[in-house]
């Protein structure tokens, strides 16, 4: 496949980079003066762990490609978008007139409903997605990220079309394990307040890498999580559907708190995610946004109202 990823963020780049090891063209499209700020090549500290349970370690410069145009002729099978949940609108809004004969992933964290964020879109050429990674990119320019084994994918209530099972046939092709979801409106707001009950600590923490090792503020977490799983049935999300993505939220906090714990601070592929994150903002719009959506519906969150003064627009981490 010829593939364009959209924007030059950690997504992107540590998913380019595993796609074109699988053969496929990649290239980049960044904002207009970007490419020459970037340089030809991206520094890569990665812990790839599509493999190895713990990971093999990559260090490499990484040759990569920039255009900073899309014409709607061009000749792209598939528009890769992992932006901020915030920035997606944008993102959408200039990709509109320009997918051409390409199948668009939706790789993207979402709040607000999937079908009314990609209006802009073909329908037909829409494919949705989530990835099993993250990092950052270091103040010396290195990125340094996990790749999780799998990837997640799924449809809105029915089965995958062909252009989706393409994209799927593409992952499986660099080493990923598929893991497939029908109610992927559900799986993603899910998502969303997982994050959300997440950040209540890290936040107040300072980092998402001082919550490793400290089962306290991982039990206040979980609890704040379970707090936010009302929020999610009031948007019309029907959890028994996903018991398998909410159970270590419903179950005993006393026994899921010490092993997410432990796991946060002890798994290579997860440690180096939650030590490698860099964009605190992105934290704080994921808390406000939800609280936003919870006094809309009148759905008490009493954890996520306390942790406000931490993710307020004043605030600093």
């Amino acid at each position: 496949m010829k593939i364009l990823m959209f924007g030059r963020g950690v997504i992107a780049a540590a998913y380019g980079w595993a796609l074109e090891q699988a053969g496929h063209e990649i290239e980049f499209y960044v904002r207009p003066g970007r490419a020459a700020k970037y340089g030809n090549v991206i520094d890569l500290e990665l812990l790839d762990a599509r493999h190895r349970l713990r990971g093999r370690r990559v260090t490499e410069k990484w040759a990569v490609r920039y255009r900073e145009a899309l014409e709607p002729d061009h000749d792209f099978d598939l528009i890769v978008v992992s932006v901020q949940h915030y920035g997606f609108a944008e993102a959408a809004s200039f990709l509109g007139p320009r997918v051409g004969t390409a199948t668009v992933l939706v790789f993207n964290n979402l709040w607000v409903e999937p079908l009314e964020a990609v209006d802009a879109l073909p329908a037909d050429q829409v494919a949705w997605g989530f990835p099993g990674a993250g990092g950052g990119f270091g103040d010396d320019g290195v990125l340094r990220a996990a790749l999780l084994p799998q990837v997640f994918f799924g449809t809105l209530g029915r089965p995958p079309t062909d252009r989706e099972q393409a994209v799927r046939a593409a992952f499986r092709q660099a080493g990923f394990r598929i893991q497939e979801n029908a109610d992927f409106r559900g799986w993603l707001s899910i998502h969303f307040i997982q994050n959300a009950g997440l950040h209540t600590q890290s936040l107040k923490l300072g980092s998402l890498a001082d919550l490793a090792g400290k089962p306290r503020n991982v039990r206040e977490a979980i609890l704040a999580i379970r707090e936010l799983l009302p929020l999610v049935e009031a948007r019309g999300v029907d959890l028994r559907r996903h018991r398998s993505a909410v159970l270590p939220f419903t179950a005993p906090a006393w026994l899921t708190a010490p092993v997410l714990a432990w796991l946060l601070g002890h798994f290579p592929p997860v440690r180096t995610v939650m030590q490698a994150h860099a964009n605190p903002e992105e934290l704080r719009a994921v808390c406000r946004d939800t609280l936003a959506e919870a006094r809309r519906l009148g759905v008490p969150v009493p954890r996520l109202e306390a942790a406000e003064p931490y993710f307020t627009a004043e605030a600093k981490v």
